[in-house]
């Protein structure tokens, strides 16, 4: 995962922060951070580059789908976070991998591949 560089859609800010650590020391380089809807979508629309992204399903009450519609018409591999599960995530969207919060980092990056080897078709 070294040199990736990846988008974050997370709302709190120590679950922010957590993840980028964990994304550092992947070797993954954070180009944006979102923390409202919004900006995700603006980010999802106008950064040059972006491998994957994780994106936490709820975003200040906000569901997160329209970054995740814009990335998926990128092609930008996507990893769903949320306290509930599979469950918390709208069925449309089941063909991604969900991480489970908590989660570890090593969940995350499992996850993560996965996103990465289905975008290679090396699932």
């Amino acid at each position: 995962m070294s040199g990736l560089k990846v988008l974050a859609v997370e709302d709190e800010s120590l679950v922010a922060m957590q993840l980028e650590d964990m994304l550092y020391e992947f070797g993954c380089e954070l180009v944006g951070l979102a923390m409202r809807v919004n900006r995700g979508v603006e980010m999802a629309e106008q950064l040059p580059q972006i491998d994957f992204a994780v994106l936490d399903v709820n975003i200040a009450g906000d569901k997160v789908y329209p970054i995740a519609e814009k990335l998926r018409q990128r092609g930008v591999p996507l990893v769903f976070a949320t306290g509930y599960g599979r469950a918390g995530v709208d069925e449309v969207w089941h063909d991604c991998p969900i991480v489970q919060k908590p989660y570890t980092a090593s969940e995350l990056e499992l996850h993560i591949g996965s996103a990465l080897a289905a975008k290679t078709g090396a699932r």
